[in-house]
């Protein structure tokens, strides 16, 4: 390239409004995550004549649900509004680590719904609390059912909390994506009902917000069953008290009085916990906090 070709561009570049700008450099590091991704790390077939280093467009689109064409103009940098649950969608079908995800949304001029998730109502006194509650399993969610702490107990209820990526701590996304969580509770269909029930009630004083939005979008995209309750458009109001019996696989079924309170006037963040139904649940809980312990 002759250096008045370089300079060329460079004095274009320089003259070009900063949204402009900010569109081409968002398609660049678009096109820069595409290209690192095998098929094999996506979970898709290589195929026979794969040129495209990396993923290719269509498969990116159709990883994050979204359109061909609508993606492929993001890429070449056109004038396109982009809702934060689509980039959301993006971001998880390119990978992005934090910094990326945070460098994707800043490039877009959107708001990370997820910076959002953390509910700024929970105290140290409020983890402590959890885990003076053991051997009984607690947590503390906001009204998505975004699980923002727990104690040991409750972190190994139906599966191994930790193990799970701090955005995929919800228990809407837990019990109608992993598997675990499905086999561990008896009630699974008349408690998904119920859960997207309450979901879509809370929702409508938080329509135009992008973190439901962005959930309710991957809900969508992962389940079947979830569009398929989620049409019947069925609303009912949370409940304080209730019974419910859980496969813990460890010490078997436990049948557990959940209780629900906010922590204040204002609905930031809740205590969810679960005590023993019967003295046969209370055992197998002092065993499950045995085991806990043994594996801490």
């Amino acid at each position: 390239m002759t250096t008045m070709v370089i300079e060329s561009r460079a004095a274009a570049y320089a003259a070009a409004r900063p949204d402009e700008v900010r569109r081409h450099e968002l398609a660049a590091f678009l096109r820069s995550r595409r290209e690192r991704i095998s098929p094999e790390r996506a979970g898709l077939p290589r195929g026979p004549r794969r040129r495209t280093p990396g993923l290719r467009r269509e498969e990116v689109a159709q990883l994050a649900a979204v359109g061909v064409t609508w993606y492929t103009w993001l890429e070449q940098a056109r004038d396109i509004q982009v809702s934060a649950q689509v980039l959301d969608a993006v971001a998880r079908a390119l990978m992005l680590d934090r910094a990326e995800r945070a460098h994707l949304f800043a490039l877009a001029g959107s708001a990370d719904p997820r910076a959002g998730a953390e509910c700024g109502t929970i105290t140290t006194g409020m983890r402590l609390m959890l885990e003076r509650l053991e051997p009984f399993p607690a947590c503390l969610q906001n009204a998505r059912y975004d699980i923002l702490a727990y104690n040991r107990a409750y972190g190994r209820l139906l599966c191994d909390l930790d193990e799970i990526p701090p955005e995929d701590r919800n228990c809407l996304w837990l019990y109608f994506t992993h598997p675990a969580w499905r086999a561990g509770t008896a009630d699974w269909e008349e408690a998904t009902r119920a859960m997207a029930a309450k979901f879509r009630a809370a929702m409508a004083d938080h329509l135009a917000e992008p973190a439901w939005k962005c959930l309710l979008k991957r809900l969508q995209d992962a389940s079947p069953e979830f569009r398929r309750i989620w049409e019947r458009h069925e609303v009912v109001q949370p409940t304080a008290h209730r019974t419910r019996v859980l496969l813990q696989p460890q010490v078997g079924a436990l049948r557990l009085d959940y209780t629900s309170l906010w922590t204040g006037p204002t609905p930031g963040a809740r205590v969810l916990t679960f005590t023993p139904a019967d003295e046969e649940t209370h055992e197998r809980l002092l065993r499950l906090g045995e085991l806990t312990s043994v594996m801490a």
